[in-house]
């Protein structure tokens, strides 16, 4: 009972006993509280803010908590209890960090399905609301370690120009973020191309623009370079414009030439969803007499497209083979003239100077 009751650093045993359980049963605690939370709690927000808990994070709090029992000095006491401040503050944000981007996906998902203008702009108002989340965050800390906000955030504006000078590229990207939240060149779910590279946005971020292939390879665009490109965006057509041509032989009587824009504009008028615009006698190529055909298809769809263009592609084939008409291929004729017994006389002729002039030499 005599050590039990001793007195160290103004503090006796069963002091210094209490504070060391404290420090060992409130990290536990809140990592025992978390596992539970992500066990029961699956999917929501509160799943979310409950798989933000960070034991270590929250250390300086049991440091605290710790100290309560204990009389130590007034400085050493300052800083357990502004540790224990700031870590609550940083826990609190990635709480409401976690909050607010589940909350965001959430709806990002609801609205991307209705409508993918809103879920663009969805997104940067996402990105903008964390961003002020942690700033805030940043600003009561420093407020509670004694520094004078208001002149900090006065003297950022100078040293904002500086920094805007050092990342100018990045802020290049995320001003192009703006522009495309705001304009909405193309929004989540379009199928673009930009420079012969083409896929479907999948999410306008800060800085990049991810666009899934074709092939199925992820394609990652500068915010700032996608804006200076030329960007097709296929899922804005309202009808597709297609152009062919047809090559036939030489040999094909007038008559025929004459009825083939004809049976051109019947077989595309055959086909649904399309609309004719004009059929002509091209041309003359060098090995075919050419045809051009132009339709429309009244959907932007690219497989309802391949559908016609197949089925426009079997009724030609077909009407031609009825008409006897022959689709031209590559070819080339060549003429050969008898030429040997005309140059007879001039090379004899030739001949017989060349042995006089040697003659005489």
């Amino acid at each position: 009972m005599r050590f039990w009751n001793a007195i160290v650093l103004a503090n006796d045993a069963a002091d210094y006993a209490l504070a060391v359980t404290l420090l060992i049963a409130v990290p536990s605690l809140l990592a025992l509280a978390k596992r539970l939370t992500s066990h029961f709690l699956v999917n929501g927000i509160p799943a979310a803010m409950a798989r933000a808990i960070n034991p270590w994070l929250l250390l300086p709090l049991a440091v605290y908590a710790a100290a309560l029992p204990l009389e130590l000095p007034p400085r050493l006491d300052r800083v357990v209890a502004l540790g224990a401040v700031v870590a609550l503050l940083a826990q609190g944000g990635m709480w409401a960090s976690c909050a607010l981007a589940a909350w965001f996906e959430r709806r990002f998902r609801d609205v991307r399905a209705r409508d993918p203008d809103g879920a663009t702009t969805l997104r940067l108002i996402g990105f903008a609301a964390q961003g002020a989340l942690w700033l805030l965050v940043g600003l009561l800390a420093l407020d509670q370690l004694g520094f004078d906000v208001t002149a900090l955030i006065a003297g950022l504006g100078i040293g904002g120009v500086a920094l805007a000078l050092a990342v100018q590229n990045i802020l290049g990207d995320v001003f192009a973020c703006a522009a495309i939240a705001l304009d909405k060149p193309f929004v989540v779910g379009d199928f673009i191309v930009v420079d012969g590279l083409r896929g479907t946005v999948e999410s306008v971020g800060l800085k990049t623009t991810r666009v899934r292939s074709l092939d199925g390879e992820l394609l990652v665009f500068s915010n700032a370079d996608l804006l200076k490109s030329r960007v097709r965006n296929f899922k804005r057509m309202l009808e597709r414009r297609i152009q062919f041509s047809i090559g036939i032989t030489y040999d094909t009587p007038a008559g025929k030439l004459r009825c083939i824009p004809d049976w051109l504009r019947e077989v595309v008028q055959a086909q649904a969803r399309t609309r004719f615009d004009r059929a002509h006698f091209k041309g003359y190529g060098d090995w075919a007499l050419e045809f051009e055909v132009v339709y429309y298809v009244l959907e932007p769809d690219y497989n309802l497209y391949m559908d016609v263009q197949q089925s426009l592609n079997l009724a030609i084939y077909e009407r031609f083979g009825a008409e006897g008409v022959q689709f031209a291929f590559p070819t080339q004729t060549i003429f050969v003239r008898e030429v040997k017994r005309a140059l007879r006389p001039a090379l004899a002729d030739y001949v017989s100077e060349k042995g006089a002039t040697r003659t005489t030499g």
